[in-house]
């Protein structure tokens, strides 16, 4: 098998997908040497590379009833939205404890990306050198202008990672990798629109010129990203697995019933593609 890597979409909630597309692959025993993910895509990639197949479905539709995870009064008062200190500390450390011990001296390389909220460069984080801050990173990339605050890490100020390459593939590939299997979270044929009420992210994030303009061209750079990924899959470089029609879960999304049926529909749609998906990895 070619070096391949594993490149996984954000988008919130709807990354339930990748939670069972994740799911599929772990019940295979089919664990790619690279993934590199943004956001919510980051955040279930971690789960993969830990070798805990239910934990993506616990974190993600089990918990998302509590008080702390999702609250609408919270982001009234403090302005946001998520509980990120609930979700980044209190579900990995206490109620569905993540293991760090197996993630750490996992042989795969985990690559989470973010963005410099100054520069509006994509920042990329290597589990090499992220160490034990791997909660934090997970935090910058999954902050969410207007609904999470900015994360200081390292002396940057950073954001979600999907703003600037919301799917890493050219990263992916830079770093080495001939083929990559990438998941998304959107359907076939979906093309995102310009960002609106640009005014209102100019005028909360005054102070970061990067971040407002990695906003403003966010759409450009996604659709512009999607073409090339589907002239790479009719080349044989990318293997793409994707919901089959559109789904009816948003990035906020709080009904534990539709969380868990894009979960199936994901563990569901990557089983049907093993058998291709073993070719495209030349496994037997």
């Amino acid at each position: 098998m070619e070096r391949t890597g594993l490149v996984l979409e954000g988008g919130g909630m709807r990354g339930v997908y990748t939670a069972g597309v994740l799911r599929s692959l772990m019940e295979e025993n089919i664990y790619l040497p690279y993934v590199i993910g943004v956001s919510a895509g980051a955040c279930n990639g971690t789960s993969y590379i830990s070798r805990q197949i239910e934990r993506n479905r616990i974190t993600n539709i089990d918990f998302v009833t509590h008080p702390e995870y999702i609250s609408l009064k919270r982001f009234l008062k403090k302005r946001e939205l998520f509980g990120m200190d609930f979700i980044f500390d209190t579900l990995p450390n206490e109620l569905a404890p993540f293991d760090f011990h197996t993630f750490n001296n996992a042989e795969e390389e985990f690559v989470v990306g973010t963005t410099d909220c100054h520069t509006g460069e994509t920042i990329y984080f290597e589990k090499t050198n992220y160490g034990q801050d791997l909660l934090t990173i997970l935090r910058a990339s999954s902050s969410l202008p207007l609904m999470a605050p900015v994360i200081e890490y390292g002396g940057r100020h950073l954001m979600d990672g999907g703003i600037t390459d919301p799917i890493p593939i050219r990263k992916s590939e830079l770093d080495g990798n001939k083929k990559n299997i990438v998941v998304l979270t959107r359907n076939q044929g979906y093309s995102k629109s310009e960002q609106g009420f640009l005014w209102l992210f100019k005028r909360k994030y005054s102070e970061y010129e990067g971040l407002v303009k990695g906003i403003q061209n966010r759409h450009a750079i996604y659709n512009e990203t999607l073409q090339y990924l589907e002239e790479q899959e009719r080349r044989g470089n990318v293997f793409i697995i994707r919901p089959s029609e559109r789904i009816e879960v948003g990035r906020v999304e709080r009904n534990p019933k539709k969380l868990e049926k894009l979960y199936l529909q994901g563990y569901e749609e990557a089983k049907q593609s093993v058998a291709h998906l073993r070719d495209f990895l030349e496994l037997t």
